[in-house]
């Protein structure tokens, strides 16, 4: 059974060399003020940083004197990156056996835990073999290294077929108001029909990008204002509605970015609102 996250997910992609580079105090200080907000997911992938990122989130989780039953810890493996420390000279994808169990290992000792709380593949690779990731992961649950196992960025299809060997807990996908890509191709109710947790990453989309006159944008505007809300709040509110209880993943690395995520839980979005702004976004009705 999948552990219990937070609603809203802090992604920690940003946290180091590829963003804000935290010190470990600064880091900790994340953690902690996260906590406080009720944001106590904290989501992973061994290629962040360029493979140094979740061995500083881990120094500065170890340094905070936080109990590790407060907190829930996610990763992915499977991209190579080019890297010279690696020896790969090509960006690919790995899911042989032993990769990925020393993939997870290696996370493991990074981010100073004995088990991670979901352990997930980052993109589907056309040379995946069924056989061998069930087997790794068979290991990994068995030893109490990982708790929950699911996917990220796979389709449907993609999912049934590991289904045959292994259960799929969780699917962390790109999914926005302006990328509403699943809502359409049924991933969503896929989801919803097959006890799948739902993770977003960008959850924000590109509004931000709109033209500050074009319909969307004056929409959101408009509601933002009769919910008395930011427009971002509102536009997570708009994900949030879904019944397929979408997890936002947040990129933001602010403290006051995620509180205001978190209270975007409390706006109880009209139905005609939402189809409002669904409608804005497709730049057509619904049929």
């Amino acid at each position: 059974m999948i552990t219990t996250f937070s609603r809203i997910i802090q992604g920690s992609m940003t946290w180091g060399i590829w963003g804000k580079n935290f010190n470990t105090d600064e880091m900790g200080n994340r953690i902690s003020k996260n906590i406080d907000i009720g944001v106590t997911t904290f989501d992973h992938a061994d290629i962040y940083g360029d493979y140094t990122t979740e061995k500083t989130f881990g120094i500065a989780f170890k340094h905070s004197g936080i109990s590790r039953d407060k907190i829930q810890l996610i990763s992915k493996c499977g991209i190579q990156l080019v890297n010279p420390k690696r020896n790969t000279v090509v960006k690919h994808y790995d899911y042989r056996k032993e990769y990925i169990i020393q993939q997870a290992e290696q996370s493991l000792s990074n981010l100073k835990t004995d088990y991670l709380d979901l352990f997930l593949l980052h993109r589907p690779s056309p040379l995946m073999q069924i056989e061998e990731i069930a087997e790794a992961i068979q290991i990994l649950k068995r030893s109490g290294k990982v708790k929950a196992f699911g996917v990220s960025n796979f389709t449907p299809l993609q999912i049934d077929y590991l289904s045959s060997h292994l259960t799929i807990e969780a699917n962390q996908i790109q999914c926005s108001l302006t990328h509403s890509v699943p809502l359409e191709d049924d991933s969503l109710f896929y989801h919803k029909k097959n006890d799948i947790m739902t993770m977003a990453w960008s959850p924000l989309g590109n509004f931000y990008q709109k033209d500050e006159k074009s319909k969307l944008k004056l929409e959101i505007k408009t509601l933002s204002s009769k919910y008395n809300c930011t427009e971002s709040q509102l536009v997570l509110a708009w994900l949030l509605k879904h019944p397929a209880k979408i997890h936002p993943v947040l990129g933001t690395s602010k403290a006051e970015r995620v509180e205001e995520a978190f209270l975007a839980q409390n706006i109880d979005m009209g139905l005609q609102d939402w189809f409002i702004l669904y409608e804005c976004a497709r730049v057509k009705e619904v049929d």
